[in-house]
């Protein structure tokens, strides 16, 4: 068969390819992985929507085993559903499909690993979740804050996702995790409601580590906007931010997770075409990888 469907009518692509590691069957996975092919809301430079596909293709490239978390692919169970099929034109439609593809996997008793697509789909995501971990509490990796309460005309700009994430949050516990970009409203903004957590290159996330002591056993959502990372690694991204991080400093972060309970993840704004080297692409499919990862740990 070409798609499949959920209980809920959202279909799912199954023809192109699949994630290293993963499956198509749903029995006895812990984590479903489905891609968002939408860009339409962006606002530099468009091609996330080839993002999905591209880190499934490249994860060949990878090895299934991390040796940061000492784990392998091949010992934890997950099923790759494809990609969403969504409609062409306004974003509302897509991001209540996005909702109801997450609430679809949550009530398969796993745990969803989404793959960008723009950063507008993440509030979807988190809609569905707090269905079901009420208490939840969101980590954001970005180099910019997207907190706008509108951009270019509309309140679902991917510009604006995190605004639509904290209205419908009920604990309002965001941390956003070494943001480096953003209005000087938006940034004085995540200041005072003490939400900007910062982030030394190339040193442990101490500040992280502290922010989340008190939230221990808490369910957290991650979610990882690539354009975090310097452009000199991931330069495959519509609206890079100079002054990002690299690897080490994003494995110090998954080390803290590691002592956490990450119930939901998304990685999103990979835009293959704009690096013909590949490299982003590699570096979005590792952190796919670790982020699976850390998702199997929470039992």
């Amino acid at each position: 068969m070409s798609s499949r469907k959920s209980e809920t009518e959202i279909t799912f692509d199954s023809t192109g390819a699949i994630f290293m590691g993963a499956k198509r069957e749903i029995k006895n996975s812990e984590i479903g992985i489905f891609g968002v092919t939408f860009d339409g809301t962006t606002s530099f430079r468009p091609g996330t929507r080839f993002g999905p596909s591209e880190i499934r293709n490249v994860s060949y490239g990878i090895e299934s085993f991390c040796p940061q978390l000492n784990i392998d692919l091949d010992e934890i169970s997950f099923t790759d559903f494809g990609n969403l099929e969504i409609p062409f034109g306004k974003i509302q439609p897509v991001v209540e499909m996005v909702k109801e593809a997450t609430d679809y996997i949550y009530s398969l008793n796993m745990k969803p690993l989404l793959l960008g697509g723009e950063h507008s789909i993440t509030s979807g995501s988190i809609n569905a979740a707090i269905k079901y971990f009420p208490n939840l509490i969101i980590v954001q990796l970005d180099a910019h804050a997207d907190l706008r309460d509108e951009w270019l005309g509309s309140k679902y700009n991917h510009a604006c996702v995190m605004r639509r994430c904290l209205e419908i949050l009920p604990s309002k516990k965001l941390f956003q995790v070494g943001i480096r970009s953003g209005t000087k409203k938006e940034i004085l903004e995540i200041k005072q409601e003490n939400r900007l957590v910062k982030q030394e290159f190339g040193k442990p996330a101490i500040e992280l580590d502290e922010a989340l002591k008190p939230f221990k056993g808490k369910p957290i959502y991650l979610t990882v906007d690539l354009d975090w990372f310097d452009p000199s690694i991931m330069s495959g991204t519509g609206t890079p931010e100079p002054g990002g991080f690299l690897w080490q400093d994003f494995a110090s972060i998954i080390d803290v997770l590691a002592e956490h309970q990450v119930i939901g993840a998304d990685i999103v704004e990979l835009a293959p075409q704009l690096d013909p080297s590949g490299v982003s692409s590699i570096l979005a499919a590792k952190t796919a990888r670790s982020l699976l990862i850390l998702l199997s740990k929470v039992k």
